[in-house]
């Protein structure tokens, strides 16, 4: 029977208890660090040779569709009523709002090095020590709307504008193109600095601290902005009926995207299965 994803900002107290309790346990077990060890590993930019899935890529959707599938079954594990709750960033724009709260998330990193001082995940309640990361940080960091250089979240109409071009992905298929729902949606823009981040991206970059970078899975925000990226892959399915995933078949021979790209029947690693396969998981879960 399928579950159901709510907006963060609608949790019962309750609800909120039982999903930090979950999380915590997750983390105690030693398996949420293995979800950052795997994002950083399969942090693959354009620049790099090799087979891209997680980013820069059109298989970007389903492979964070897999993985918050993966950290949901985790959590679920321990508790079967929790499930990965959203946080919708057009809606939710303040640094106090949920999910920045003391019995969610806690909130933004002190002014002298980005601690989080507050919340069940700050480093001094003693249950969330980074282990996995590029750096040797212990403690969750978080500048929230950069204050030195300070950006917004993006907008709806922003987001809007990604869920309009009816076209999944087009060639070629990295953070170069201009078209398509996938990088329009991931934010890979033009020009320098924060004009080129856009939706997924510049909500990374305005949480800031372990959110920027391969180890941002250490910040649990990650998934629930994971999640309410995935709601709109599934408005974009409704949008456009008919639209699949791009490409259906893999780039021919003398491409530079040969190899580098799972197609939609390929698999999608490190696991069994296919971007075809992540289309549809109407079984596993909806959103509320």
């Amino acid at each position: 029977m399928a579950y159901t994803r709510k907006d963060v900002s609608t949790l019962t107290r309750a609800e909120r208890r039982r999903f930090v309790k979950a999380m915590l346990e997750v983390k105690r077990r030693g398996e949420y660090d293995e979800f950052v060890r795997m994002h950083i590993e399969f942090y693959v930019s354009d620049g790099e040779g090799g087979l891209r899935t997680a980013h820069m890529t059109p298989s970007f959707l389903p492979w964070h569709r897999r993985f918050l599938i993966e950290l949901e079954r985790a959590l679920r594990r321990v508790d079967s009523s929790v499930s990965m709750p959203y946080w919708d960033w057009t809606k939710d724009r303040s640094a106090t709002s949920a999910p920045w709260t003391k019995d969610l998330l806690g909130g933004n990193g002190r002014r002298s090095d980005r601690q989080v001082m507050t919340g069940p995940f700050a480093y001094a309640e003693g249950n969330w020590t980074l282990k996995e990361g590029v750096t040797d940080g212990e403690f969750l960091t978080r500048d929230l709307g950069r204050a030195r250089d300070p950006i917004a979240l993006p907008t709806k109409s922003e987001l809007a504008g990604a869920l309009a071009d009816p076209v999944y992905d087009v060639s070629p298929w990295d953070s170069t193109t201009t078209k398509g729902f996938r990088n329009r949606l991931e934010g890979w823009g033009t020009g320098r600095g924060p004009v080129a981040w856009r939706n997924h991206n510049r909500v990374h970059r305005w949480v800031g601290g372990a959110m920027v970078g391969g180890a941002s899975v250490n910040d649990p925000v990650f998934w629930m902005h994971h999640a309410f990226v995935d709601l709109q892959w599934s408005r974009w399915q409704s949008r456009h009926r008919g639209a699949r995933y791009l490409p259906a078949k893999p780039p021919g021979p003398g491409s530079k995207q040969r190899g580098r790209i799972v197609a939609r029947h390929e698999k999608l690693p490190p696991w069994d299965v296919t971007p075809d396969s992540l289309e549809d998981v109407s079984r596993i879960y909806r959103y509320a």
